[in-house]
């Protein structure tokens, strides 16, 4: 059942302007006018609003909850270093329809004991994860003005490429596929009449209010960050002021990308407004966010929004290219979980791990439907923006099996993941794990490096930044074996091996947050 959704605050409708509404974690200082309170805590520490909602949308009851959502963070740290571990052959992870099963897939059965060592089910699979995203990056270009398709999605448990297509539109889907270079079996053709949109609406609560062409356009939080909070990109273009609920002024939009590349936004408020780590249910209640931890596909995850509350799903894809009918918007996250006008740029939730605001939808909540957010990480990784969380607040750490008994260690053994190569030219470079890159959460990155005797191998840490572009974050340099440490945000990073004299084999070892 929807429920009713009060207005707050009155908005000028003016002509080309959205006025925008959705949920927010409450501001300090806003306690007084919304009435909010900290949600009580149950075995676990999540809060008993957001297992009351997994009741209701997923059929499960508190302790089989909690379970899963402590499966979903473990599986999310487990599949972070096992992308590392496994490189090139990673296919992809998503938890099975139980709720607990996680399974990875990988290119080469050599790569299935790392697998099984962590405590996931291997599934041998033909196309990479990286294979997989480089054909939907293809589609992305050749099917961007395509008529008749609503957007296309890695589906990793099928290992292949999903189309969505308007009904009569499968052969023209299918065309489309072909002229980005894609083989018939890489290709899933989905057939749906919904067309999603971004989740406009002038209702909600907890409000901020923005100036588009003359009128006012209103928009809520997403999550806060330690100077202000991230919400999504159609909510203000870059250097529009804000106000608060109580029409106080409030920040400024610094970071804006819609459409394109992603739904992203980001507000600095000023001195008069305190960041919280609180999600408000809608219901009088505040849920904490601990953390950034990121679910895999098939995980369980609810989300808050002004218009209908609190509902729960599950998370069935990412990078999702959807087509808006402002245009195409790339690499979202796909779920089950019912949205209406009114929610977009609202807070996703794994348990107390923040995943994403709202960006838009199809359907409702009374017949269901589909929604798509986008990612926390990537936004907090564009802007180096840090998470407020609570106390206590991160993920479950990814283990890894000790060593065989008898087996020669180094400094380096103990960390969970291990790469060996070997540099034959002084002034030649290798990145790692094996070429390529790897996502982590916010926290401490800690290496290792086994350098030939007499050589003087550097080892420096890079991050992307929004563009794909790597740059130095820390090194180690001088001879010798070489030890690294270093707290960042979250996003993608990489080790760089550098040969500055000598040459040989090195063995490096790091840990995946």
């Amino acid at each position: 059942m929807q429920r009713s959704a009060i207005a707050v605050g009155a908005v000028v409708a003016v002509a080309g302007a959205a006025a925008v509404a959705f949920t927010l974690p409450s501001l300090a200082g806003t306690e007084e006018t919304n009435g909010s309170k900290a949600a009580s805590s149950t075995p676990g520490g999540l809060s008993p609003e957001l297992l009351s909602a997994m009741k209701r949308d997923l059929g499960l009851n508190s302790e089989q909850a909690a379970n899963r959502l402590a499966r979903s963070e473990w599986a999310g740290g487990v599949s972070a270093t096992l992308a590392a571990q496994t490189g090139e052959d990673f296919g992809g992870a998503w938890l099975a329809s139980d709720g607990t099963t996680l399974k990875v897939a990988v290119t080469d059965s050599d790569a299935a004991s790392a697998v099984k060592a962590a405590g996931a089910v291997p599934v041998l699979v033909k196309r990479s994860e990286a294979e997989l995203d480089a054909l939907k990056t293809r589609l992305d270009t050749a099917a961007a003005k395509a008529e008749g398709l609503t957007g296309w999605y890695v589906d990793v448990p099928t290992n292949k490429v999903v189309v969505v297509a308007r009904p009569g539109e499968k052969a023209g889907a299918l065309a489309v596929a072909r002229r980005a270079g894609l083989s018939t079996d890489a290709v899933t053709v989905k057939i749906s009449d919904a067309q999603p949109k971004p989740l406009f609406d002038v209702r909600g609560a907890d409000p901020y209010f923005i100036n588009v062409g003359g009128g006012q356009a209103r928009c809520s939080v997403g999550f806060s960050v330690t100077t202000g909070f991230v919400t999504a990109g159609h909510c203000g273009a870059e250097g529009t002021a804000t106000t608060g609920f109580n029409n106080e002024a409030q920040g400024t939009v610094e970071f804006s990308v819609f459409p394109g590349t992603a739904d992203m936004g980001f507000v600095a408020v000023n001195d008069d407004w305190t960041p919280r780590p609180v999600v408000n249910d809608f219901e009088g209640n505040e849920l904490p966010v601990a953390g950034n931890t990121e679910a895999p596909v098939g995980a369980a995850i609810c989300r808050s929004g002004s218009t209908t509350g609190t509902f729960c799903g599950t998370v069935l894809a990412k990078n999702q290219t959807v087509q808006y009918p402002e245009g195409q918007v790339t690499g979202l996250t796909r779920t089950d979980v019912c949205a209406e006008g009114g929610d977009s740029g609202g807070p996703w939730l794994s348990g107390d791990q923040a995943q994403g605001v709202t960006s838009g939808g199809s359907g409702d909540c009374t017949a269901g439907g589909e929604t798509f957010f986008q990612p926390l990480n990537e936004i907090l990784a564009a802007e180096n923006l840090t998470l407020v969380t609570t106390e206590g607040g991160g993920g479950a750490e990814a283990t890894t099996p000790p060593a065989e008994e008898g087996a020669e260690t180094s400094s380096c053994d103990a960390l969970p993941v291990q790469r060996d190569g070997t540099i034959n030219r002084a002034g030649q470079a290798q990145a790692q794990p094996n070429g390529g890159a790897y996502r982590a959460r916010a926290g401490a990155h800690t290496a290792c490096l086994d350098a030939p005797e007499g050589a003087d191998f550097d080892l420096v840490l890079q991050q992307a930044n929004s563009r794909g572009q790597f740059r130095n974050v820390a090194q180690a340099t001088g001879t010798g074996d070489k030890t690294l440490s270093f707290s960042g945000q979250s996003g993608t990073y990489r080790y760089v091996v550098v040969a500055t004299s000598g040459t040989g084999a090195y063995s490096l070892g790091f840990n995946v947050q």
